[in-house]
Order: structure tokens, then sequence, then C-alpha cells
């Protein structure tokens, strides 16, 4: 086999697997989706809301986010980059990889009934599907590094949990 034909062969295996996902419409969250999320370290924080469906034979990632109103004007402009970087797991198994597609909403208390945007993952659907265990990740990260003569201004995002508040 020619150098060019196994570039190409690793090429195409490494895209494949990759995690495809494809649009599936707008759904309402039901009563009991996932939360998770975090803080920032100059105050205030994330909050996502996501949930599983069937959609055409596969699995679907339904979701939203939310930001809290008071946080520094650091972070307020950078949130959504944050969720971006997140993901969904089923039983232990990614099957979205960056939430952008996720609409943000205000901060609530609860997040069922929420208007929420939803991907269709390659992953089959299965009737066990509807008790499967969902997780939220969103990695700890430097959100603002800032070196000047007087210090460094450093602002980090850690997965704590749910933290945009909520009335």
């Amino acid at each position: 086999m020619t150098t060019p034909k196994i570039i190409t062969s690793a090429l195409t295996l490494g895209l494949a697997a990759c995690t495809t996902v494809q649009p599936a419409g707008n759904a309402t969250l039901g009563a009991n989706p996932v939360l998770d999320g975090g803080t920032f370290s100059s105050g205030g924080g994330l909050t996502v809301a996501a949930e599983i469906r069937e959609s055409a034979g596969r699995t679907a990632v339904c979701g939203v986010w939310a930001q809290s109103e008071r946080q520094s004007v650091l972070t307020k402009f950078k949130a959504a980059r944050v969720v971006e970087t997140g993901s969904v797991t089923v039983n232990g198994e990614t099957v979205v990889r960056g939430l952008q597609f996720m609409p943000e909403v205000a901060p609530m208390g609860d997040y069922a009934g929420a208007q929420a945007t939803c991907m269709r993952t390659e992953r089959p659907w299965s009737t066990s599907d509807t008790g499967a265990q969902v997780a939220i990740r969103i990695p700890q990260q430097i959100v603002v590094y800032e070196p000047d003569v007087s210090g460094v201004l450093k602002v980090e995002f850690k997965p704590t949990g749910p933290g945009a508040g909520g009335s």
C-alpha cells in the first residue's frame, strides 16, 4: 500500500470514530432533566439541563443552558464558549461533544418545561434507555488569563454542579 493510501485510510477511520450528530428539532424538557454546570472564580456560574429521547430510532440529546444574571463582566461574554466544551454521556458513553446547539435561557429553579434544541446522535435507541444514566460534563478551564506588570488576572471555571442560580 502506498503512503497516500495509508494516510487516506487512517484519516477515514479517524473520521468514522468521531461522534456525528444531526439536528433533531426542538422539544420541551420533561419533568426531570439532568442538571450540571459550575462556577467561575470571579462569581456566578452556569447550569446546563439535558435529557435524552428517541428520534428516528436513534438517541437524541435535548437541552438548554443558563448563566447567572449577576456575574463578572469578565465571564459574561465567555460563558457560551465554556458550554461549547461540554459533553453528554449515556451510561458512560459519550454521545455528544460540544453543547453549542443548546439555546441559552434565563436561569430557573426548575428547567422542566424549558424549550430545548435536540441533536440526534449515531447511538441507536433502546427501550432500556428510558432509565439510562445521563451525565453532563464540562471540564475545568481557565476562562480569562491576562498577565500585566502588576500581576496576573485569572478567572477559572470549575465544574461544581448547577451554578446559574434561579428563582
